[in-house]
């Protein structure tokens, strides 16, 4: 399941009608210990949030194309992820949980990894 934020689901809306602002909401990549909700809550306290790059939507899904490399204490997991309009602060966009908690000082998600789907 997916969290999407508030602010980017009017966005995702008005897009539809054409309408939309033109914030990229899906622009830095954050770590969670646990579910962001629709805010963006339970980032990992210390991991820099890192750019990320898209491919252009097909079949109602869209994939990172970019590859990222995270680093963080190794002490605590990852279980969520999530996808901000700035490297800090900024709207939180849409996040969603791991299949499985990593716990791992250096975090590599290849690019591809990710899909987010519109449905």
């Amino acid at each position: 399941m997916t969290n999407l934020g508030v602010v980017p689901s009017n966005a995702a809306l008005d897009a539809l009608a054409n309408t939309a602002p033109s914030v990229n909401y899906l622009g830095f990549a954050s770590c969670h210990t646990a579910s962001p909700g629709t805010t963006g809550a339970s980032e990992y306290s210390g991991v820099t949030r890192l750019a990320e790059t898209w491919n252009a939507a097909s079949s109602g899904a869209k994939t990172n194309s970019g590859t990222l490399s995270f680093t963080t204490s190794g002490a605590t997991p990852v279980t969520d992820f999530g996808f901000w309009s700035l490297v800090t602060a900024g709207v939180f966009g849409i996040g969603a949980h791991l299949s499985s908690p990593v716990t791992a000082v250096t975090i590599t998600v290849a690019a591809g990894a990710i899909s987010l789907a519109a449905s």
